[in-house]
């Protein structure tokens, strides 16, 4: 199915707004027009796609979606929903669409923009939980085991949030590229004074606006992770778990040599281990435990590396 995301580059695209309003009940925006539907499911169309949970439709503008996703159900398990059903046989496919597909489901759940990504949130960081105290998939298993991704499920994800949280070091912590930005609230309610940053000044935009009705406190800020508006030093430890692989390898080293400036203690780096860069989550590049040895040792910093759902590195800077 070629889609309009096929044929319009990035730099066209508007921003996704994560807190626009429904039209007629439904999300729309340059691609994707998104609809919940309560009842029965209509008939299947000639050219529709189906599948448990969506109805796809390639308009003559946007690809349409219809979805019967439960607000119960809607969490950050979604992008596992979407990659299973529509991205990985191939029905949709580009980073941008997924997105889109994504903050479409969550915003026609039911309620405010606002009510339904604080459900999201609180019923994702409530499964995070879940899945930590069951003994999710890995969560006590020995380096190197489990999936290696970060990605796709809460089950999957979980674990590297509680080995993260086990590398940081006393005091205040800076998350570069903290996308919606659940573990900088896992830090900040384990009682971290935490500055939660991404490029993407909506999904920023969001967090900021979600965590007070989540009763946490802590700072947001959009920018590149390249080049942080902030003095040296200004964080005990500076995290980016699951950023370089977003980033050609220019820009990751630029990152990596901004956090060393950031941190007062230590910059904790996490990265998934894949044969290929996954594109449906964004990613450009894949690494090696042998790329993050290389990395500590170019930095001339004590550092260690690990593998535990992916592959880490941990530099102590002071």
């Amino acid at each position: 199915m070629s889609t309009p995301a096929d044929h319009t580059t990035r730099g066209e695209l508007e921003r996704i707004d994560p807190l626009a309003p429904l039209r007629d009940g439904a999300y729309r925006d340059t691609l994707v027009e998104v609809r919940r539907v309560t009842g029965a499911r209509p008939r299947r169309s000639l050219h529709m796609v189906r599948t448990p949970h969506f109805d796809v439709v390639q308009g003559p503008e946007r690809v349409q979606v219809d979805h019967v996703v439960p607000p119960e159900l809607v969490d950050d398990d979604l992008a596992g929903l979407l990659a299973a059903e529509l991205f990985s046989p191939g029905w949709l496919r580009g980073p941008e669409l997924f997105e889109r597909l994504l903050t479409g489901v969550v915003l026609t759940s039911g309620g405010s923009a606002l009510d339904c990504w604080t459900r999201f949130y609180r019923t994702t960081l409530a499964r995070i939980e879940e899945s930590l105290a069951a003994g999710g998939p890995g969560s006590d298993a020995p380096a190197g085991s489990g999936s290696s991704s970060g990605h796709g499920t809460i089950d999957g994800y979980a674990p590297v949030y509680a080995f993260a949280e086990q590398q940081v070091a006393p005091g205040s912590v800076l998350e570069l590229g903290c996308c919606f930005g659940f573990l900088s609230l896992r830090l900040a309610a384990a009682g971290h004074d935490v500055l939660a940053s991404d490029l993407c000044e909506g999904t920023v935009g969001l967090l900021a606006a979600v965590a007070p009705r989540l009763g946490a406190t802590l700072g947001t800020c959009a920018a590149d992770a390249a080049r942080f508006p902030a003095p040296d030093a200004t964080a005990d430890t500076v995290l980016a778990v699951h950023l370089l692989e977003h980033l050609d390898a220019e820009h990751g080293e630029r990152v990596l040599a901004e956090a060393v400036r950031l941190a007062r203690r230590r910059v904790v780096v996490a990265v998934p281990v894949e044969d290929v860069p996954d594109e449906t989550w964004g990613h450009v590049r894949t690494f090696t435990t042998a790329d993050l040895e290389a990395a500590g040792r170019r930095s001339g910093l004590p550092y260690a590396v690990h593998e535990h759902h992916g592959a880490w590195l941990v530099l102590d800077t002071g």
